[in-house]
């Protein structure tokens, strides 16, 4: 984190304003990438989300102004690329009736951005399906423990596949296939809507289908979808090795990063 401050409502946060995500963690969030111009790549796509999340989680309206000042605060004295993250909880949440918080607050932390796209990435397959899939929430405990199992295991991280037997998503990230007529292929799961997967969708053309993991590991490229990462190649899932370039990929890439960013 750039500096370590986390802000509260646009005030520095304090220990006890952190306590009830430390402790319950319950709340929801989205993270963006602030260009080195300011912008960010899907900034409605991202007010959106809080929005939508903030009524499914809190059973409350969310101010996006309010939001983007928030984050403006937050930005102050940064530089260069960076990742800022926007999440919404409350701390005066109590764990027997968490029913009786509805008065969310808005907390931004910043921290440095990687280079993008990094490394290509190397993925275990691994039964899990996240709870609320469709909600970008805190409770990441069981995506966390996954990507740990993968990386003891030698991978970067972990791929989820459902009891159905079909592909949903990775440890943070969507994931999307190049087919043998380079056709961009989304698995059709419970998944969480990215905004990069969603930026994606409306600039290249695709389809969204059920993907099997044999199905998966037998597609002509495979890659992961973030905002951090941008698009990024994975090249294996457990035991098959992907290739890491296709002039799919590489048009993905262009593409993404030729959508102009969105001023705060």
């Amino acid at each position: 984190m750039l500096g370590g401050m986390v802000t509260l409502d646009g005030k520095l946060a304090s220990a006890e304003d952190l306590l009830s995500l430390a402790l319950i963690n319950l709340g929801h969030f989205t993270s963006m990438r602030v260009d080195a111009d300011g912008t960010i790549r899907g900034l409605s796509l991202h007010m959106e989300r809080l929005v939508r999340d903030c009524k499914a989680v809190w059973g409350a309206d969310l101010d996006t102004e309010r939001v983007r000042d928030c984050i403006r605060q937050g930005l102050e004295g940064q530089s260069g690329p960076c990742t800022v993250r926007v999440t919404i909880y409350d701390p005066k949440v109590d764990m027997g009736h968490p029913a009786d918080a509805d008065q969310p607050r808005i907390m931004v932390s910043v921290r440095g951005a990687g280079v993008m796209p990094p490394e290509p990435l190397r993925a275990m397959s691994v039964l899990y399906e996240r709870d609320l899939p469709e909600v970008k929430h805190v409770g990441l405990f069981g995506s966390l423990h996954a990507r740990r199992a993968a990386q003891l295991d030698g991978f970067g991280d972990a791929l989820f596949v459902g009891r159905d037997g079909l592909v949903s998503e990775g440890g943070t990230w969507n994931v999307g296939f190049v087919d043998g007529e380079g056709t961009v292929v989304w698995p059709q799961a419970p998944v969480l809507p990215g905004v990069t997967m969603a930026l994606l969708q409306q600039h290249a053309e695709h389809r969204i289908t059920t993907v099997t993991l044999e199905q998966a590991k037998g597609m002509a490229a495979v890659f992961a979808t973030n905002t951090s990462i941008g698009v990024r190649s994975l090249a294996a899932i457990d035991d098959t090795e992907l290739p890491v370039e296709h002039p799919v990929l590489s048009q993905l890439r262009e593409t993404y990063l030729s959508i102009p960013g969105e001023a705060l």
